[in-house]
């Protein structure tokens, strides 16, 4: 046996139909598009139209709305810091700034700066020089005897 005397075996494969070849083919005239009319023709878009009717997408309210001078930053949290300088990934006798936390591995990105959260707690004096922090971790850094430095300026930040 050679390849040019391969064949498929009887019944495995079915011929296309061929549409539009006259009316006793079983798909002449209309090509099996039913009758005349906008679908029966090529290059038809009308997905969404309800026939005069206001399409439901219209119909639905408007919702959302993002602002595009938002400002997205990594959140840190004072037990996610604790931890990380409990498991010597952060020295916490040195100032402690976004690209340190980056390199870290403690957050991923800075994006568009880094806040601190009072989620858990801290027991190690730490120096952090940061974009933003909630008042409340401000106060619990310097209750453990630490300081936290703003880049950010208040007004600006909020």
């Amino acid at each position: 046996m050679k390849l040019n005397e391969l064949k498929a075996q009887p019944g495995s494969t079915k011929e296309r139909m061929r549409v539009g070849r006259g009316i006793g083919s079983g798909k002449g005239k209309t090509g099996g598009r039913g009758v005349k009319g906008q679908k029966s023709r090529q290059g038809v878009a009308i997905n969404g139209f309800e026939g005069g009717q206001t399409p439901l997408h219209m119909r639905l309210p408007k919702i959302g709305f993002k602002s595009i001078f938002r400002k997205e930053y990594a959140e840190l949290s004072l037990g996610h810091l604790q931890a990380m300088i409990d498991a010597k990934r952060l020295d916490a006798k040195k100032a402690i700034t976004e690209d340190i936390l980056v390199e870290a591995k403690v957050i991923r990105r800075k994006q568009d700066g880094v806040k601190l959260l009072n989620t858990g707690a801290l027991k190690d004096k730490v120096d952090l020089q940061i974009s933003k922090a909630t008042k409340s971790a401000i106060a619990t850094v310097e209750k453990a005897g630490g300081k936290v430095t703003l880049s950010v300026p208040a007004k600006a930040a909020e």
